[in-house]
């Protein structure tokens, strides 16, 4: 069903009126309203995009199963990447029910937002990626640079899950347009998950973390340190949609990512635009 398929392996559809997106600014019109299949439909048809996975924007079991209704209703969307409270073992049964639904890929916990950097190596949260291991689900891995160390050592905890990191581990293009160093460490740290983990990694959120003015050859350096490192048969591309909308609309940032990609060989390129996300997720 997905060879061959275009795949978009990160967006998000919400409505804030069901009141469970607490990260969401008020004040944002942007972000601030529903977005459902038919606002993205267009986009992915103008772009030869079959096939979405549909990832969490709140930290709740129930927006799960919203968005699980939106999959089981929309053939676009070919998987479902969920939540369940780590910190809460009883969490066990809804995983294991969610595991059940065919278009149910794993879950990502909001690391980025939670204040403790050292969250998840916790002795009460362990539990669920034992979890995660025994369904043979994929972890998707949402943090920051700082936050690299820590996946490393999740990595070494348990190898045999499946985890992709998102959004390149959002390396802070803003700091380093405005002449700070966001690239060294950032780097440093992709590298050692490339070289010293299973990983795979998404192509994705780097427009919303560059800053004012920015252009194509701010993202680059970035990019490309990711593509050198985990090589095309690791990386996926995702349009982060809606959330690029703050700086990209979605054809955008997808033309972006197709120059940021234009040397590579075709068969690379039908990795990152599709073969990677199905093989990861295991899509059809």
């Amino acid at each position: 069903m997905t060879r061959g398929m275009k795949i978009d392996a990160h967006q998000h559809f919400w409505q804030p009126l069901r009141g469970d997106y607490n990260w969401m600014p008020k004040d944002n019109a942007i972000l601030n309203r529903a977005y459902a299949p038919p606002d993205l439909a267009p986009a992915l048809d103008q772009h030869g995009i079959q096939g979405t996975v549909l990832v969490q924007a709140a930290a709740t079991v129930e927006e799960t199963e919203y968005m699980l209704g939106l999959a089981d209703a929309t053939p676009s969307i070919k998987g479902v990447v969920g939540w369940i409270n780590f910190e809460d073992t009883n969490q066990i049964a809804h995983l294991t029910r969610l595991a059940a639904h065919p278009k149910f890929l794993g879950v990502r916990p909001m690391i980025q937002d939670i204040p403790d950097v050292d969250w998840m190596l916790r002795d009460n949260v362990q539990w669920a990626y034992r979890a995660i291991i025994d369904l043979d689900l994929p972890f998707d891995a949402l943090g920051f640079p700082r936050h690299i160390p820590n996946f490393l050592t999740l990595a070494g905890r348990y190898p045999q899950m499946r985890t992709v990191y998102d959004h390149c581990m959002k390396p802070q293009i803003r700091d380093q347009q405005m002449g700070k160093d966001a690239f060294t460490d950032w780097a440093h740290g992709i590298s050692q998950l490339a070289d010293q983990t299973d990983g795979y990694c998404k192509l994705s959120g780097l427009v919303t973390e560059a800053g004012e003015g920015w252009g194509v050859e701010d993202i680059r350096p970035f990019a490309q340190h990711v593509i050198d490192s985990f090589g095309a048969e690791r990386i996926m591309w995702g349009s982060d949609w809606p959330v690029c909308r703050l700086q990209a609309e979605y054809g955008d940032w997808y033309t972006i990512a197709q120059t940021l990609t234009v040397d590579q060989p075709e068969d690379a390129k039908r990795q990152i635009f599709g073969a990677t996300a199905a093989r990861f997720y295991r899509l059809g």
